[in-house]
């Protein structure tokens, strides 16, 4: 246990934090502690790599930190009504499609490699940068209504492309038969 594990540790430990300012209309908190988590992932990142300190668990579990956080947020507002709820069984379902193709090429015996595709960062960056607008406009009462619009394009189309690659991987991979030793 190193420092940028820490540091991704409790950003897993915000996550139950966000969606209760999210509850309770604490959007400010809410969009401060978003503002955190996104800081706290660079700041882990950075120095698990500039400092050599990249570890087996940290590589699993920062991922996993950015998306309970994502996924956390995307259900909270979804619930409040702040998104339409169509784009969180959209973003949330995509995420289920991936862990569910990945446990069963595992249970198979055949599994899969897990290589982040160019659509699936540009799919990250856009659920980020909506999910920050929204929270910024409630929190701080702004209107965003044409950035959000595209943004939310922008998410629907990347979510839709990103799982249908993954798939499509996964797929090629499966019917390719399991690896002979």
């Amino acid at each position: 246990m190193n420092l940028p594990n820490i540091i991704t540790l409790g950003r897993i430990l915000l996550v139950p934090v966000i969606v209760w300012a999210i509850a309770s209309n604490q959007m400010t908190i809410a969009f401060v502690i978003f503002v955190v988590a996104g800081v706290s992932d660079a700041i882990d990142g950075f120095l698990a790599k500039r400092f050599n300190m990249a570890t087996e668990i940290g590589a699993l579990l920062d991922p996993v930190a950015d998306k309970a956080l994502l996924v956390s947020i995307y259900v909270a507002l979804g619930i409040s009504g702040d998104i339409p709820r169509w784009l969180v069984i959209l973003v949330v379902s995509r995420d289920f499609m991936i862990v569910g193709a990945v446990i069963i090429s595992w249970i198979l015996d055949n599994p899969v490699p897990m290589k982040p595709l160019m659509v699936s960062k540009l799919n990250t960056v856009a659920q980020v940068a909506f999910a920050a607008l929204v929270l910024a406009s409630l929190g701080f009462g702004f209107s965003t209504a044409p950035y959000e619009i595209a943004l939310m394009l922008c998410v629907t189309v990347l979510t839709l492309l990103s799982v249908s690659f993954y798939l499509v991987e996964w797929a090629r991979h499966m019917s390719a038969g399991a690896p002979t030793p």
